[in-house]
């Protein structure tokens, strides 16, 4: 095993030379705020956002930036390991290609750039020590809907990375993120307003191809298609959660990710198991998903 060490005094940052299209912080979220308006946030693939801690030795819920569509470049001032998960990406340290992208070590002043995605959409990037940032609630992860959090990420921004950890000789093979690979198939449960849905609606919510819209985002993944004929439905708001399929008066579902409401109007038809939502935000537009209630 690896340890890097440095002076105790030195202050150590990651420094963006690049963000890319989109680079925002996450962590593991701001969980318990619902009842004050603030959804939890915090990585949309949340097992890639863990894996590329672990392979660096942090803790699973430290800081990492989410990179959309790649792009992301940036140097460190001291040695540390950075590690890459989720969409898979070339990478490259000075314009040389990386074989193992997955956990790269990183000498001070080295430039990491990050390509685009070959699959997904999401990369995530962690560093040894792991990436400070300001905290509201408690959490330093931005939220796209509420604004809270930090800004999206800028070239020449810095941010202080904590102490060094030492590696885990974790064996770079099994080092695996998923990503969409054709038609993403989610299970979920019904409710708990399927009751307002006619027997062919539900059908067609199982039966259908659907489309991954271009107006998705960290909110929520807008899906078209045939839509479903409930119309308009007058509801009072109502508590929305991770993975609610809520299906507006277009007829065509909206599936929310990380940074979804935590109240809404419309009928939520059913709730995608939280194994599958990792898999949905990696998809890209004109990806197809299909609905499985088969639990």
């Amino acid at each position: 095993m690896t340890t890097l060490l440095e002076k105790p005094t030195q202050t150590v940052a990651a420094c963006i030379l690049d963000p890319g299209a989109s680079t925002t912080i996450q962590d593991a979220g701001r969980a318990g705020y619902a009842h004050l308006g603030i959804t939890a946030s915090g990585p949309v693939d949340r097992a890639a956002a863990a894996l590329a801690n672990r392979l660096v030795g942090n803790a699973e819920n430290a800081a990492v930036f989410e990179n959309l569509f790649g792009g992301l470049s940036f140097t460190v001032t001291s040695p540390r390991y950075v590690a890459l998960t989720g969409a898979p990406v070339e990478v490259r340290v000075d314009g040389r290609v990386v074989r193992e992208p997955q956990r790269v070590y990183l000498a001070a002043g080295q430039r990491l750039s990050v390509g685009r995605p070959a699959a997904g959409l999401r990369i995530y990037v962690a560093i040894s020590g792991g990436i400070r940032a300001d905290t509201t609630f408690g959490s330093a992860s931005s939220d796209a809907l509420s604004g809270l959090g930090p800004a999206a990420i800028a070239a020449g921004d810095e941010y202080k990375l904590g102490p060094t950890t030492t590696a885990p000789e974790l064996p770079l093979e099994l080092a695996r993120s998923r990503y969409p690979e054709g038609t993403v198939q989610l299970r979920f449960r019904w409710g708990p307003r399927d009751s307002l849905f006619s027997v062919e609606d539900k059908q067609a919510l199982v039966s259908t191809s659907w489309t991954v819209g271009a107006n998705s985002n960290r909110v929520g993944i807008r899906l078209t298609g045939e839509p479903l004929t409930i119309g308009s439905v007058d509801l009072r708001s109502e508590g929305m959660a991770l993975g609610a399929i809520q299906v507006p008066p277009s007829g065509e579902p909206i599936v929310f990710l990380a940074d979804h409401p935590v109240t809404g109007g419309y009928p939520v038809i059913g709730v995608v198991t939280e194994d599958d939502l990792d898999l949905l935000g990696q998809a890209a537009v004109g990806s197809t998903v299909t609905f499985s209630n088969s639990l």
